[in-house]
């Protein structure tokens, strides 16, 4: 983009209030989008680890540590936040037994607003705080669990869904000790709950009623809210250093609890409010397990490989029904399954190179695969979820305090305090989100039955900043 020019000063109070201005955006727009994979899960969180195909848990360098292992958030220095953002093209295909064909709607290339988070850490040690020995404290927003699709009511399985969304908030209050130089543990919460804010504030399901409840033909909508809270624990153990005293051969652990989410809304039929509802929506247990390895690591290269290992105790679930205030029950009875994530991720990075002096450069990349835990006989095309592979490439670009940030504002500032600016860094990933072809039959609606196809394209942007 050509600029008109600017003096330093202006164009660092200009680019300040950008920031700014993109973090009120990040906050405020973190309405899910069609999960990514793995039932209605959305693991990916950052675009460093993103564009490793999310094999990031035994390295958690970043403030997106809160999410991956909370763990390495003791790794951090001084206060480091990071805000981040995805573009996501949702591209679903479906064709009926009979060939009907139809898609998602559309109605811009990508969702919006897009999906965003935020991650805050800070290292008690370096603010001053002693007596607490090596603590540091985190907070997140994310969107773990989310989807959003919408399809056309005059659509071959109208009577199913035609428009659905679950923005949920999880907010992560997070802390980490480093026991001994080698062994650090992290321990934190997730709050589940809903916000104006995000998306419509619930759950909410649209479809054209087949009868029942509801006379046919009518436009319906179930929704609902509530909060609920779930805890994570987390390892980090170093096994071997490289000779600079950096990790070279990391393990990592994290655990996530169940919660169950309330719902209490309404059952609206073409507008009007034809009862009260009552429900739940369980978020499964999961354990993630990685392995990092820097083949190379010193103080002008890095070369990592990592595998990381996610399962997800998805058979928790039983069933979706909802009460209504007029004694009946519209039952949707489940049988998931459990199901492996497996990721593999590489990063090699230029420290300091005679090219870009102020930078440090990585280049990244990475392939996550993932089992469906939905059978035919429960699946929704909400989302229409299969065995996905997700493609990952990506880049990130680190700026040192002598360095300027793409030529207009200092890296690192001379202001005093806890919050002067000591570095700047953005991370960049594409993904190829490649769901399996996945052909439905004996589903409780036979009008979901049918072949569907899903491609999902996510770019990624995080912003880092390091004070």
């Amino acid at each position: 983009m050509m600029t008109s020019p600017v003096n330093p000063v202006n164009g660092s109070t200009v680019l300040a209030r950008t920031i700014r201005l993109i973090y009120l955006v990040l906050l405020a727009a973190s309405i899910p989008v069609n999960a990514l994979a793995d039932g209605f899960r959305n693991p990916f969180q950052g675009a460093a680890a993103s564009a490793q195909g999310n094999a990031f848990a035994a390295q958690a360098d970043d403030p997106t540590a809160i999410f991956y292992n909370p763990a390495g958030m003791t790794q951090l220095h001084g206060v480091q936040n990071s805000v981040g953002i995805q573009f996501v093209s949702v591209n679903v295909n479906y064709t009926s037994p009979a060939g009907v064909r139809t898609q998602n709607d559309r109605p811009f290339p990508i969702g919006l607003p897009p999906p965003g988070q935020f991650f805050l850490t800070a290292n008690l040690k370096d603010l001053g705080v002693h007596a607490l020995g090596d603590l540091s404290l985190g907070l997140g927003f994310l969107n773990l669990y989310g989807f959003s699709l919408k399809y056309p009511e005059n659509g071959p399985f109208a009577s199913s869904v035609t428009r659905a969304q679950l923005p949920l908030l999880d907010i992560k209050p997070t802390m980490a000790y480093k026991i001994t130089d080698d062994l650090s543990v992290g321990l934190g919460a997730d709050i589940f709950t809903f916000a104006s804010f995000v998306g419509e504030g619930h759950a909410e399901r649209q479809f054209i009623s087949a009868g029942g409840p509801v006379p046919a033909g009518a436009q319906v909508e179930l929704n609902g809210k509530g909060t609920t809270a779930g805890l994570n624990a987390s390892v980090l153990y170093t096994v071997l250093h490289a000779e600079n005293g950096k990790p070279r051969l990391n393990l990592a652990g994290i655990w996530r609890s169940q919660a169950v989410v309330p719902l209490n809304g309404q059952l609206l039929a073409n507008g009007g409010k034809a009862a009260d509802t009552k429900s739940s929506i369980l978020l499964p247990e999961s354990y993630t397990f990685g392995i990092a390895w820097w083949q190379v690591r010193d103080n002008t290269h890095e070369w990592k490989l990592e595998f990381n290992l996610d399962w997800v105790r998805w058979q928790s679930i039983r069933n979706f029904d909802i009460q209504l205030s007029t004694g009946q029950t519209l039952a949707s009875p489940q049988n998931w399954s459990n199901s492996l994530t497996y990721a593999v991720g590489t990063e090699y990075k230029w420290l300091r190179p005679t090219w870009l002096p102020a930078w440090d450069v990585a280049v990244r990349a990475g392939y996550n695969r993932s089992a469906t835990p939905i059978p035919d006989r429960n699946f929704s095309p909400t989302p229409p979820d299969a065995n996905v592979n997700v493609l990952s490439v990506g880049a990130g670009f680190f700026c040192g305090r002598s360095g300027m940030f793409f030529g207009v504002m200092a890296c690192g500032s001379d202001s005093a305090g806890m919050f002067g600016r000591h570095a700047m860094a953005i991370d960049l990933a594409y993904q190829a989100v490649l769901f399996e072809q996945r052909t439905v039959t004996g589903s409780p609606n036979p009008s979901t039955d049918g072949t569907y196809r899903t491609t999902n394209h996510v770019g990624s942007v995080t912003l880092r900043v390091n004070f």
